[in-house]
């Protein structure tokens, strides 16, 4: 069951509506029609905004492209294989956007990715990439030894004129005998980066899943975490929280993860997925080929987590869930005890969220858990299956948007008066700069962990600093 707040005091199905319709009004007809579908109230129960749309012309979107998507999110975190961005450096330099994602390093590499871009000049345009970027695979060879393989992320240019990285990637993959990943990420493919995450998932099944044995013996409580990319330290926080409750967490997918482990995991008992929308095509996957089944989980504050801990018990024997149970009650005391610090100073704080593809709907009740209620919400590049799981998490009538361009987020915040806006780096210093407090939702601001029990006190302190910093005092919001 949510905790979220299911009325709030003076939001109604028509003021909502009446709010959208102001909003779309600057629209020329064209764009208003293609936008209406994706704004309505939420009336609790269903995927009440279409989604996975091209954006509209002419209108700013906060999405990324399928290579950032491939790129950014699913390969880039793997921290035991060189990635090489194919294309020119203007994407390769995207290719360091990592910092997000923490690492432990392996033997001969501190704590860095290994990323490479094949710095694409006019010469590679018209004559073509494949021998520089052979070229290039034996020097990231050459550099890299320890290296577990190469994944090679083809960007726009290399879709348009034809460059053939899979006989590349085929060919250097035998002579180098090392794994070498092609994947056709080309960042115009698909409406936003989501499809990126898909191609991803489907490079990992036709080239790695499968491929690699664990080395120590199975055990019943084998399990694999999946969709969770280590964003400020998470996998660290819920890694040993499941480990405490008996479980042999075998593989990361992919934050820190290690190529070997992610192709072994064929051999679970369990799936475990946070971020669903980037990786529920792989537990599909396995559970079709392998039959190992999947659960959602989701450890953003207590009360969620409480939740989660029991439905992955429920999974296991006895054993697992008088653990979960003696785990539950040694943190409840611990979370309350920062629910009792936080919770005065935000209670019935309004919060506006818009990220990704997921933490609108995984974080709704971490706010409430402090006494806030959110009062909108929406993703930039969720499925309809994402706002049919957001729907009961949201409180009824409050504005749901997908896709949504700052002109509508600006204007939803000048009627909604929210005191902290949960968003991305895009959207950051406009609200800032509209005097309301601001949490960068997408990388923590690179503060964190918040996922787990070690991470809700920081996400309350934070979410805290931000909302009651006196510097706000020092400027002048637009309402």
């Amino acid at each position: 069951m949510s905790n979220a707040i299911k009325k709030i005091e003076g939001i109604t199905k028509e003021s909502t509506q009446e709010m959208i319709d102001k909003a779309l009004e600057v629209y020329p007809e064209k764009a208003k029609k293609k936008r209406v579908p994706h704004l309505a109230p939420n009336d609790g129960v269903s995927a009440c905004v279409k989604s996975n749309r091209k954006t509209v012309p002419g209108v700013m979107s906060a999405r990324g492209c399928a290579y950032a998507g491939a790129k950014g999110v699913v390969w880039g975190p793997i921290r035991d294989m060189v990635h090489v961005s194919h294309g020119p450096v203007g994407c390769g330099w995207y290719s360091w956007g990592t910092r997000r994602n923490l690492m432990t390093g392996i033997n001969g590499v501190n704590q860095f990715a290994m990323q490479f871009t094949s710095d694409f000049q006019e010469k590679d345009i018209v004559y073509g990439g494949d021998k520089k970027l052979k070229t290039l695979l034996q020097e990231a060879h050459d550099l890299f030894p320890l290296a577990k393989g190469i994944s090679v992320l083809s960007e726009c240019p290399v879709g348009l004129i034809g460059d053939d990285i899979n006989s590349v990637a085929k060919q250097s993959s035998k002579e180098l005998d090392i794994p070498i990943i092609p994947c056709n990420c080309e960042g115009f493919r698909g409406v936003s980066q989501s499809l990126g995450h898909h191609i991803s998932n489907d490079t990992i099944r036709d080239h790695i899943i499968g491929t690699r044995e664990f080395a120590e013996p199975a055990t019943p409580y084998d399990i694999a975490l999946i969709g969770d990319y280590n964003i400020g330290g998470d996998v660290w926080s819920v890694k040993p929280l499941l480990e405490e409750i008996g479980l042999n967490v075998k593989a990361v997918w992919t934050g820190d993860g290690e190529l070997e482990k992610i192709a072994a995991t064929h051999q679970v008992k369990l799936n475990i997925i946070h971020c669903y929308r980037s990786m529920n095509y792989m537990c599909r996957v396995m559970e079709e080929k392998y039959g190992i089944p999947w659960l959602e989980f989701n450890f953003f504050g207590p009360t969620k987590i409480r939740e989660s801990l029991r439905a992955i018990a429920e999974r296991f024997d006895d054993k697992i869930k008088e653990n979960v149970e003696r785990v539950i009650a040694k943190y409840d005391p611990i979370m309350q005890a920062v629910i009792d610090e936080y919770r005065p100073r935000l209670e019935g704080k309004k919060v506006m969220l818009y990220v990704g593809g997921l933490r609108p709907r995984h974080t709704v009740n971490a706010y409430a858990d402090l006494g806030m209620v959110v009062v909108g919400s929406g993703y930039e590049f969720a499925h309809g299956d994402d706002y049919e799981r957001t729907s009961p998490e949201m409180p009824e009538a409050t504005v749901i948007y997908d896709d949504a361009s700052e002109h509508e987020l600006e204007e939803f915040v000048n009627t909604l008066r929210p005191d902290l806006v949960g968003s991305g780096i895009k959207e950051k210093y406009l609200f800032q700069k509209m005097g309301v407090p601001f949490r960068q939702m997408h990388s923590w601001d690179y503060s964190g962990p918040y996922h787990a029990y070690n991470g809700f006190p920081i996400f309350a302190r934070d979410v805290d600093m931000a909302v009651n910093s006196p510097t706000w005092k020092l400027v002048k919001s637009p309402f």
